[in-house]
Parts: structure tokens; sequence; C-alpha cells
């Protein structure tokens, strides 16, 4: 090795320690910004909640009252089922509520005019939302954005970053565990 690449050989290896020992994405995403996978947005599980495992024809059975055993032929699907979880707060990590952060999805808008959006729910995959049930409410993200966006298609991957909050958001869509006040949205490529 001659005097004059010893340096250089030096510093892009040095540059590739850091590259590989930083944690994925701190690096790209900004500094101070927390570059989040959807992951990331799922509180980790309760070992002390375990849950008693239903089976397919659980429910069927089950019930001992007459009203409940007696559904009209053909009405059995249209029957409305209580849902205990809407009366509870979506599971999220409190421990993210105020961080500057970054993450992928895809734009579900809310408020827009023409192809300027202002409010939108960011996704992570195509169509929740709208061709299919919507994602748990700590899988969804309201986003406002002051200035508005503007988007080519709905289809169109894009990176959110701003400052994120752990505060229920109830849309006329789906209901969204984070909302995040967005500093920029650009196209992303989604891997």
């Amino acid at each position: 090795m001659s005097p004059k690449t010893g340096p250089l050989a030096a510093a892009l290896l040095l540059a590739a320690v850091i590259l590989f020992s930083a944690p994925a994405g701190t690096l790209f995403a900004g500094p101070g910004v927390r570059d989040l996978q959807w992951a990331d947005l799922l509180p980790p599980p309760d070992p002390a909640a375990k849950k008693k495992k239903k089976t397919f024809f659980s429910g069927a059975s089950a019930s001992k009252d007459p009203a409940q055993m007696a559904i009209p032929e053909g009405q059995w699907m249209s029957r409305k089922v209580p849902d205990t979880a809407a009366a509870e707060p979506p599971a999220v990590v409190a421990a993210l509520d105020g961080e500057k952060v970054s993450i992928g999805g895809y734009i579900v808008p809310l408020d827009f005019e023409a192809t300027t959006v202002k409010e939108f729910l960011l996704v992570p995959f195509v169509g929740a939302c709208i061709h299919v049930p919507p994602p748990p409410a700590n899988q969804i993200i309201f986003v406002k954005s002051e200035s508005g966006i503007e988007i080519g298609g709905m289809f169109d991957p894009v990176r959110v970053t701003g400052t994120i909050r752990t505060e229920t958001s109830f849309t006329g869509l789906a209901d969204a565990g984070y909302s995040i006040a967005a500093d920029s949205v650009e196209p992303w490529q989604s891997n």
C-alpha cells in the first residue's frame, strides 16, 4: 500500500464500519429522525394476557340463549356481532409519542382538492381501507400536511417524515392509532 492510498483506505474502512454497525435507516432518515418499519408500531405481546383459543364452531354452539340459536335461514351473515375491541383504545407503542420519525407506506386520501392532499391515512399496503377491511388501528397513521402534497397516483408509495403522536384519530374510513404532523412527504421506493 502506498502512502497516498493508506489514508484513503483507512477512511473508506472507517466509513464502512460506521455504515454497517448503525441501526437500519438511521444514516439515511436524517439527523435525529428515527426510521420506522410497520412492525415497530406494534407493541410487544403481553405474556400475561393469554387468550383462550377459539375453534371455528365455538360461537355456533356455545350460546344457550334461544334467541341467538334461532337465526332465520340465510340471515346468519347479517347478524350484528358485538364489538368488544371498539371500547378499548388501540394497542400502540407509547414510547414513540413525540419522536421525529420517517416511515414509508401508501396514501388513502381524506381531505383533497384536485390532486393536492392535505389529510390522509398512511397504510402499510396498497388498497387498505378501500378495497379490503382496514388494518388494525396500530397499523394506520393519520397524516396532516399543512401545505398539502401533490399525488400522481394513489398506489405510489410515499415516505412521510414528521413528529408522531400516539393519539387515536377517528375518520370515516378507519380509526388510526397514530398521527403524524408531516414535515415532508416524498415519493418512496418500497422493497
